[in-house]
């Protein structure tokens, strides 16, 4: 089933979820890091990498349900996308959270609160990941109709189907 929200003709949800996805997890992985060497530009990256993160989540959000609600209903692909977007709506809570709690510390260190946040949202995140690929590998979403190896460039009008 083709992206009801293109850009350039691909689906806009999976080119902006990548964006959202890599800040957040760099945020975790530099909130790792400062836990075994503590160092305040860690801290303050993080902290901007979270809120970046939740904004681009919520662009992504925008397509994404533009797309769901395009899915036939009482499919496998509607229940999954839905669980999709719930997991991936508590990540972006529980990153909120976490970013709320950093602001007023001191050079953003995160308290075990703000971790314990960002530590269940990422893998929250791992697990909506998973379900955005099933949608996409196995229930056909955002793939273009007769989608094969030589098919034409999205960019050339023809359908995927063309063999020229």
């Amino acid at each position: 089933m083709e992206s009801k929200f293109r850009v350039l003709g691909h689906g806009a949800h999976p080119i902006l979820i990548v964006f959202p996805l890599g800040l957040l997890s760099t945020s975790v992985v530099f909130d790792i890091v400062n836990l075994f060497r503590p160092g305040y530009g860690l801290t303050i990256s993080a902290h901007w990498m979270i809120a970046a993160g939740v904004v681009g989540g919520l662009v992504a959000a925008v397509p994404g349900f533009v797309d769901w609600m395009a899915i036939p209903k009482d499919t496998r692909a509607k229940r999954v996308g839905l669980l999709h977007a719930i997991l991936n709506d508590i990540v972006l809570v529980l990153f909120a959270v976490s970013w709320w709690f950093r602001r007023g510390a001191h050079f953003h260190q995160p308290d075990a609160v703000a971790l314990a946040c960002s530590f269940v949202g990422f893998a929250l995140a791992l697990a909506s990941g998973w379900l955005g690929g099933e949608l996409v590998e196995r229930l056909g979403m955002s793939v273009h109709p007769g989608a094969h190896l030589d098919a034409p460039s999205s960019l050339s009008g023809r359908p995927a189907s063309d063999n020229d």
